[in-house]
């Protein structure tokens, strides 16, 4: 792409987590799901979870069910046990990555693999579309040595998660909102300018250091999620020292939601089935 012809996307939003618990009482910086940010279409929640204390996160997630949609779990630092009512289980190491995709209904559990230190992640939810909602239920469980890395310039790196950047394409495959999901590493004083489609959403987190976005001079740091506004492309500077951020596309599917709970779909009879289903072990 030419990047004199490159539309820069500006920061439309930028929204601080709000602190919550969830599962058994895991602690959790909720950043899109919120009264704030309700959603950023196709993706419905993300959720950081980060503490060296065993109390924040030892209880973890035990069986729930999930119908609609996708669950995305990175995780940064510890271990996490999954498994589910089809017989399906694994561990989420320290740089893995798990692409869910609910479906018509599953039912699984995240429990912690681990008595004592950090734990450190991120849960996305992606919506599915109304054709796909009752698919079958898939896993796509990435360790870190699948997870290529782009060189970039100016010693600028990143994992890549999904999409495809510089010629780097990720292993995520399949899925309907054509997702691109990056961790971007860029060292002190380090700028990156990336296309990415101008017809998808656009949100960065940065989770170690501050950055730059666009052509603005603010500097936005750890806990605030930013939404981009309209453009083809997005400029992040390191504005201090070395910085990390989660960089994440997506197709809007500018559909209706109907959510509750673990259930989303379009329509309220459709959450009615979904609870029906579930309590009739249909899932």
């Amino acid at each position: 792409m030419d990047g004199s012809r490159m539309i820069l996307r500006p920061a439309a939003r930028i929204v601080r987590g709000t602190p919550t618990s969830d599962g058994a009482g895991v602690k959790l910086n909720r950043l899109i799901g919120t009264q704030q940010l309700d959603s950023v279409d196709p993706f419905l929640m993300l959720d950081e979870f980060r503490s060296d204390d065993a109390n924040d996160y030892i209880a973890g997630f035990p069986e729930h069910p999930h119908r609609g949609f996708e669950t995305v779990t990175y995780m940064l630092a510890g271990k996490m046990r999954h498994g589910d009512n089809k017989g399906h289980s694994g561990r989420l190491d320290a740089g893995s990555v798990q692409w869910m995709t609910a479906g018509r209904g599953i039912v699984h559990s995240e429990m912690p693999e681990q008595e004592n230190g950090l734990m450190w992640g991120f849960q996305l939810w992606v919506n599915l579309p109304a054709k796909d909602k009752m698919t079958a239920p898939r896993y796509q469980e990435i360790p870190p040595a699948e997870i290529p890395t782009a060189s970039l310039p100016a010693g600028v790196t990143a994992k890549v998660i999904a999409g495809e950047i510089a010629g780097v394409r990720g292993p995520i495959n399949g899925i309907a909102t054509q997702p691109t999901m990056l961790d971007i590493a860029l060292p002190a004083g380090g700028t990156v300018t990336l296309p990415l489609p101008a017809t998808h959403a656009v949100f960065l987190y940065p989770f170690e250091g501050t950055i730059a976005v666009g052509e603005a001079p603010d500097t936005i740091g750890h806990g605030n999620l930013i939404v981009l506004g309209p453009g083809d492309a997005v400029r992040i500077a390191a504005s201090g020292g070395a910085a990390r951020v989660l960089l994440v596309a997506g197709r809007p599917l500018n559909e209706p939601v109907a959510r509750y709970g673990p259930f989303v779909m379009n329509t309220p009879q459709e959450i009615r089935q979904a609870a029906i289903d579930y309590q009739a072990g249909r899932f």
